[in-house]
C-alpha cells in the first residue's frame, strides 16, 4: 500500500504526463502528417501515414514562394535578423540592467518603475507609432527596425530579469574589485558576466525563439519576398499556391522550421534552468 506522500507524488506525475502528452501532441501531428499526402492529412484519423512520402520535404524546400525564393533563403534571413538582434539585446540589456543595481543617479527612483511598467504596455498599442516612425526614417522593408531598437535595450523583462539576478550577486565583490584597480566596465565584464552566464543565455534564447517565431513584426515591416524569414516564407507559400495548398510541404517546411529551435532549447536547457531559477529570487 502506498502512503499518502507517495499517492500525491504518484498524482502529481499523471497529471503532468497528461498535460505533456497534450501540449506535445500537435507537434507530434505536424511531423507525422508532413509524410503524408494532402488528402490523407484531412481525411485520415491515423496519425501514422499509410505512406511514406519523403520527398514533402525537398518538394518544399525547393518550392518556396513559386519556386523563386526558396527556403535556402528564408532559413538565411532568418539568422541574419535573429542572430544580431539576440546579440544586440543581450549586450544593451546587460548594460542597462548594470546600470540600474549597481549605480546611484539622478531619477533612477522614477525611470526603474516607468521602465517595469512598460511591461504592460501591449505591441498593439504602440505598433502604428513605432510604423509611422520607421516609415519618417526610411527603415521600411529592411531589418533595421528590430536591430536598432535592440540596441538601445527596448525590452524590460530582459532588464528586470537580469537586475535580478545582478542583486543576488554580493558587492562585496565590486568593491574587492575597485580595490584592486577596476573599473566599472572591468568589473562588469571580468567579475559580473562570468556569473551572469545563467540570466544571459536565459535572456538570449528568450529572445532567439521569439525573434525566430515572430510574425506580426515582421509582416507589416518586411515587405520584399527576397527578405523574408521562415515566418513569412511559410505563409507565403500558401498565399503563392496557383491550386489547392500542398499543406505536406507546409508541414514539412514547418518542422523543418522548428528544428534550430529544438536544439538550441536543449543545448542550453542547463544554463536556461539555472537562469530563470536564480533571476526569481529577490534580494
Amino acid at each position: 500500500m502506498m502512503d499518502k506522500a507517495s499517492r500525491a507524488a504518484l498524482i502529481r506525475h499523471l497529471i503532468l504526463i497528461v498535460v505533456g502528452v497534450v501540449l506535445i501532441y500537435p507537434v507530434v501531428f505536424m511531423v507525422f502528417a508532413s509524410f503524408k499526402d494532402t488528402n490523407e492529412i484531412f481525411t485520415s484519423t491515423k496519425l501514422l501515414p499509410k505512406l511514406w512520402h519523403g520527398e514533402n520535404y525537398t518538394n518544399g524546400w525547393k518550392s518556396g514562394a513559386t519556386g523563386v525564393v526558396t527556403f535556402t533563403h528564408f532559413f538565411l534571413n532568418t539568422f541574419k535578423l535573429v542572430i544580431p538582434v539576440v546579440a544586440f539585446t543581450v549586450v544593451s540589456c546587460t548594460l542597462t540592467a548594470y546600470g540600474f543595481a549597481r549605480f546611484d543617479f539622478p531619477g533612477k527612483k522614477i525611470l526603474f518603475p516607468v521602465l517595469i511598467s512598460t511591461l504592460m504596455l501591449p505591441n498593439t498599442v504602440i505598433i502604428i507609432p513605432r510604423f509611422m516612425l520607421f516609415k519618417n526614417l526610411g527603415w521600411l522593408d529592411s531589418y533595421l527596425p528590430f536591430l536598432v531598437p535592440a540596441l538601445f535595450a527596448v525590452y524590460p523583462f530582459f532588464i528586470f530579469m537580469i537586475i535580478q539576478f545582478l542583486r543576488n550577486v554580493p558587492s562585496t565583490l565590486d568593491e574587492s574589485a575597485k580595490i584592486d584597480g577596476c573599473s566599472s566596465f572591468q568589473i562588469l565584464i571580468h567579475i559580473l558576466v562570468p556569473l551572469l552566464k545563467p540570466a544571459l543565455f536565459s535572456a538570449g534564447l528568450f529572445q532567439f525563439l521569439w525573434t525566430w517565431n515572430d510574425f506580426y513584426n515582421q509582416f507589416i515591416f518586411i515587405n520584399s519576398p527576397k527578405k523574408f524569414t521562415l515566418s513569412l516564407g511559410l505563409r507565403l507559400s500558401i498565399d503563392a499556391s496557383t491550386e489547392a495548398v500542398k499543406w505536406n510541404e507546409v508541414m514539412a517546411m514547418s518542422v523543418c522550421s522548428i528544428i534550430p529551435l529544438f536544439i538550441l532549447f536543449f543545448c542550453a536547457q542547463k544554463y536556461f534552468v539555472d537562469g530563470i531559477a536564480t533571476s526569481g529570487i529577490k534580494g
